[in-house]
């Protein structure tokens, strides 16, 4: 069997790839890129169709490639993201070749590098750079078995209102995703059922400034890992209907129902911890002390900003609140669908070279592994805030770093 030989092999065709690949080229150094489907795949299919990117338009950038707009305080709907990142492997000539999955990857036994089984072949290279994203297999949680004949779809499933059989919605999760889902789907007449659980709510705006700009400027977004909090608890906010604050309590307020953490299911009856109280504290603290920092920061950088005391209003708790639901019979409630907005799990298993923990998470510094040659680009946190991220030093900041241990090596 005939086998390609690249110095430089980057699995994986979204934003981080294609910001590895800009990064190698700028350095001379060969390189292939191989995705399983197309380019920015996740961003065309796995992304509901209402969906607006949470960073304004002025701060979505790869290294000399600003995103292209008509508003700079806009958000931009997936398709053009998914645009803008095919602009942009264009404009640095990524030789990206789409149709390829890597299956196996293991260590090579009579050398150096390292050998990739793909669905075109074996592709032998000196470096691997493994780019393929933090949201790679969606979870649900077995309670609910399919034969109980209620719709379900995980968030990465889930297109619009209309792909939903008629009747009420329970979203599960209250992170950004099941948050903005959730108000998609009160906003077009259904009835809404969210399971909240722990978060930290974020502002959309405050004293005239975006969050993205409050992040920039204080730096939050290049806060290394070691500084990293101990609540890793998801943060909500969202870009959509022009970008506003969520308050969970706003949408109890305009119908929404909110419930309590999700924990068991028994026949039709789905129950709920009651924890929804305590849940909704700590976003409205984690918000109060984001405000908090901000505005010591105006006083210690002399920003000339204009007050915002009503940021700092709070709504009163509506009676799902007061009195929690613990416990809902899904058919009697009439409710037709499940969605699920409970994240991802990472999924290296064709990954065959001793880099993983025990739960399968990479060990690696900045990027880089134990193993020499072997590399991850694009997780959640790899070396600062922005690590996964299109704005700030972002992705193509790591890939930056990555690229020149990478021509170092040569």
């Amino acid at each position: 069997m005939s086998v390609e030989r690249v110095e430089t092999l980057i699995a994986g065709g979204g934003q981080a790839g294609i910001a590895m690949s800009h990064q190698l080229s700028r350095r001379g150094c060969g390189h292939l890129v191989v995705e399983r489907h197309r380019i920015a795949e996740r961003w065309r299919t796995e992304r509901w169709d209402g969906l607006r990117f949470q960073f304004p338009n002025w701060s979505v950038r790869f290294p000399g490639f600003p995103l292209p707009h008509t508003d700079p305080d806009e958000f931009a709907t997936a398709a053009e993201i998914v645009d803008f990142i095919n602009a942009y492997a264009d404009a640095v000539a990524a030789p990206v070749r789409c149709g390829v999955a890597v299956t196996a990857l293991r260590q090579r036994d009579d050398a150096a590098g390292f050998l990739a089984e793909t669905s075109e072949g074996l592709i032998e290279a000196a470096n691997v750079v493994v780019a393929t994203g933090p949201y790679q297999r969606p979870v649900i949680p077995p309670l609910l078995p399919r034969e109980r004949g209620i719709f379900q779809v995980h968030a990465s499933g889930y297109r619009n209102p209309d792909q939903l059989p008629d009747g009420a919605v329970l979203v599960v999760g209250g992170g950004s995703s099941g948050a903005q889902i959730a108000e998609e789907l009160m906003r077009a007449g259904r009835r809404v059922y969210l399971s909240v659980s722990k978060h930290r709510r974020r502002p959309r705006r405050y004293r005239g400034r975006d969050l993205t700009w409050w992040w920039t400027e204080t730096g939050a977004l290049n806060l290394p890992v070691e500084q990293r909090g101990r609540d890793q608890s998801p943060m909500v906010f969202t870009g959509a209907y022009g970008g506003h604050t969520i308050d969970f309590r706003r949408f109890a307020s305009e119908g929404m129902v909110l419930l309590g953490r999700t924990e068991a299911v028994q026949n039709d009856v789905m129950f709920f911890a009651p924890d929804l109280l305590l849940s909704l504290s700590h976003g409205d603290a984690a918000y109060r002390s984001m405000l908090d920092s901000f505005d010591a920061y105006a006083v210690d950088a002399g920003l000339d900003l204009p007050e915002d005391v009503d940021a700092r209003a709070t709504e009163p708790d509506p009676p799902c609140v007061t009195e929690p639901i613990r416990q809902l019979n899904l058919h009697d409630s009439g409710i037709g669908a499940v969605i699920w907005a409970t994240g991802y799990a990472l999924d290296f298993g064709w990954i065959d070279v001793p880099v993983l923990n025990e739960g399968g998470i990479p060990v690696h510094r900045a990027g880089v592994t134990a193993v020499p040659g072997l590399y991850f680009l694009g997780l959640h946190w790899l070396t600062r805030r922005a690590s996964s991220m299109l704005v700030g030093e972002g992705v193509a900041g790591d890939a930056i770093y990555l690229a020149n241990q990478i021509a170092a090596r040569r």
